[in-house]
């Protein structure tokens, strides 16, 4: 009897010393089946008050969690790949990443960022690659639009999503081509209407006030993420800050003479000396977009993400971890941006090889940060007005898409003391 007594107690510690500790997150390119989700894993845990680790250069960017039953199940559940680790394989795998000579780094994940999205009433998920994305990966966002951004309800959160918007009071340049298109004349009627409504005698008054209002969120403290034409029309509202840049069709009224020297650079973030499109059947804002001015085939459009020191530069690390450093071209509005019109102390972190154009851009305003991605859809090459929506299950793996989810889980980062 005690002789089984003591196997059985045997058998207990074994079982105890063997047990897992942690859970990895792989997202190197051959054994995550669901990139995408497993961002969402990770943030569910956060949610959840669990500790998380996101493992910079190491296997694509791995994320490291706890063990527990719930977070197994939830990987199944999701279709998101782990493997299980004991408490030596994660000491071995922190040693490495820890080792001067490893391009690595360990940053801790310590709460789930509250996600605003600025979006229309109405505006369905596919619409907009952002809440697509975060849809898909199951991390919960709130739609906010004037009123709430307004009323200073930014406050709430501690990131937030422009897509393709329009702060400059021209509707998307939309003019040319859909001025008689149903949809547009209710656009415009529910703008001058929503102006209206919240104080504003133009729509590009109102927009311009919101422009400020997201402006000083960054200011504060606040992320901010950009795509398409929210990035350089966001931009351009705040350099032409009290003056009238819309011609008639837009506001009902000849636009400022000479607005173009009364531009004020110094207020853009990211953008200077632009040149803007004063046509307004031009479905272009200004010369920062390179829509027009890339002669790039389909096939051949890609962009190269740019390496940095993980240990040394955590943050533009963060934001390019990646499978894989050439990533696959879209178009958008604005697809990209004119390297020339880029200011001095912001950081290009994907560039097109064959124009030099910048796609993916970073940088700092005050406390808070933001960034910029040119284009519409990672996974719809020239979307269209009234194209079908992507079917992210198509994408589980898409790199473009994951560098909008690297953005969406940096501020859960951690703070540290920038060393550079």
């Amino acid at each position: 009897m005690s002789f089984k007594k003591s196997i059985y107690i045997l058998l207990i510690f074994i079982s105890f010393s063997a047990k897992a500790s942690f859970i990895l997150l792989p997202m190197d390119e051959t054994t995550q089946q669901n990139h995408l989700k497993a961002y969402g894993i990770t943030y569910w845990c956060l949610d959840r008050n669990y500790k998380a680790s996101w493992l910079l250069n190491y296997r694509g960017g791995s994320f490291l969690l706890p063990d527990a039953e719930e977070i197994r199940k939830e990987c199944k559940i999701r279709g998101v790949s782990f493997e299980i680790l004991s408490d030596g394989e994660e000491a071995r795998i922190l040693e490495e990443i820890s080792s001067p000579s490893q391009n690595m780094e360990t940053v801790v994940l310590e709460k789930a960022p509250k996600i605003a999205v600025y979006t229309p009433k109405g505006k369905q998920p596919w619409d907009d690659a952002v809440t697509l994305v975060l849809t898909f990966a199951e991390i919960p966002f709130t739609p906010i639009y004037d009123e709430e951004v307004l009323s200073d309800q930014l406050l709430l959160y501690d990131w937030l999503h422009l897509h393709h918007e329009d702060f400059t009071g021209q509707y998307g340049k939309f003019y040319g081509a859909y001025k008689n298109a149903p949809w547009y004349i209710e656009q415009k009627k529910d703008a001058e209407a929503l102006a209206t409504k919240l104080g504003y005698p133009k729509v590009s008054q109102e927009k311009g006030a919101v422009a400020k209002k997201i402006r000083d969120f960054v200011i504060g403290g606040g992320f901010m993420f950009a795509m398409c034409s929210a990035t350089d029309s966001f931009d351009i509202a705040l350099a032409a800050d009290g003056v009238d840049i819309c011609e008639a069709m837009f506001d009902g009224d000849a636009s400022d003479a000479n607005y173009q020297s009364k531009m004020n650079y110094n207020n853009s973030f990211a953008f200077k000396d632009f040149i803007l499109e004063r046509r307004p059947e031009q479905y272009e804002f200004s010369d920062i977009d390179m829509t027009s001015k890339r002669r790039i085939l389909m096939d051949k459009d890609y962009f190269t993400l740019m390496e940095f020191s993980a240990k040394w530069d955590p943050i533009p690390s963060m934001l390019c971890q990646n499978h894989t450093q050439l990533v696959k071209g879209f178009m958008g509005q604005t697809t990209s941006f004119d390297v020339a019109l880029i200011k001095s102390n912001i950081l290009v972190m994907g560039t097109c090889e064959l124009n030099g154009e910048a796609r993916y851009i970073h940088g700092e305003k005050g406390k808070g940060m933001f960034t910029f991605y040119g284009g519409h859809d990672p996974e719809d090459f020239q979307h269209q007005v009234g194209d079908a929506p992507t079917v992210l299950d198509l994408h589980p793996n898409s790199p473009g898409y994951r560098l909008i989810l690297n953005n969406v889980l940096f501020p859960a980062a951690k703070k540290k003391k920038q060393k550079t």
